[in-house]
């Protein structure tokens, strides 16, 4: 808890620190309303507007989905989450939710179709390895505060700045720091991407069900990418939604598919 305080804090103190430099006293002061409502927003309603926006519904009690999640989330000793499906052909999945008492699990119809009940696992016990780590509470505040740097870059203009500020400096700021934002949002994503990998390796005791998991969802992206996808959500799914962009995979949120197999591979050598 201390370190997702610390994180959060460390990110709302760079949103500040870019609003002043980009717009002075004004842009601070506008930067640490913005951090104040993106912040309570992320922590109190980020579940309920991620799912409406990708138009979730809850699972059916008897459906396989809910029977794994239920049977992953006693083995992690957390609260059941909520189970959701996503009406999309595209092979996806992701948790979200303030703390392991409020979060859920979404799954799209297109990993439903494409996973046997061991990858599934695999996949659910990675989401569950976000939730009880609260990497959803950290990741999703990360993005809200990568999106509020676009915001203040785009507003720098109109505030103006201090008189000895340039207008050359104005504009360089506002490209360097989203760019920055994003790298950072980019290094926490990853992060975790392969702590939830070992989380669920650990849990199901079966890495390579992950692994063959990864690997189809990678060939299944790639030939089904998610339409009507938003940037500001790519770290919340366990592989990226975007698969075949050269230029999104350049700043992707997550690690290559390669690479996370590779230390699957090399956990499950110990078993």
């Amino acid at each position: 808890m201390i370190k997702t305080f610390l994180l959060l804090l460390g990110l709302t103190l760079f949103f500040i620190a870019i609003g002043r430099i980009l717009a002075g006293k004004k842009g601070m002061i506008a930067a640490f309303i913005l951090a104040l409502i993106m912040n309570g927003v992320s922590y109190w309603y980020s579940d309920t507007i991620v799912l409406k926006a990708y138009k979730a519904v809850p699972a059916p009690d008897s459906h396989r989905l809910v029977h794994i999640t239920r049977e992953i989330a006693e083995s992690a000793n957390i609260p059941m989450p909520g189970v959701f499906i996503l009406p999309s052909n595209s092979p996806n999945a992701f948790a979200t939710g303030r703390n392991p008492e409020h979060a859920a699990v979404a799954a799209t119809e297109g990993i439903l179709a494409l996973m046997n009940d061991n990858e599934l696992k695999g996949v659910i016990a990675h989401e569950i390895g976000h939730i009880k780590n609260r990497d959803t509470l950290i990741s999703t505040a990360a993005a809200s505060i990568a999106g509020g740097v676009m915001i203040l870059s785009r507003m720098a203009l109109f505030f103006g700045g201090d008189s000895g500020q340039s207008f050359m400096k104005t504009v360089a700021v506002s490209i360097i720091a989203p760019i920055a934002a994003t790298v950072i949002t980019m290094a926490i994503s990853r992060d975790r991407e392969y702590a939830a990998d070992e989380y669920s390796a650990r849990i199901t005791r079966n890495p390579m069900a992950l692994a063959s998991a990864l690997q189809k969802l990678e060939q299944g992206v790639m030939k089904k990418p998610m339409p009507g996808h938003s940037p500001e959500t790519a770290h919340m799914f366990i592989v990226n939604p975007f698969f075949g962009d050269g230029y999104r995979e350049m700043f992707s949120t997550h690690p290559p598919i390669e690479k996370r197999v590779q230390k699957l591979k090399e956990i499950s050598a110990k078993y």
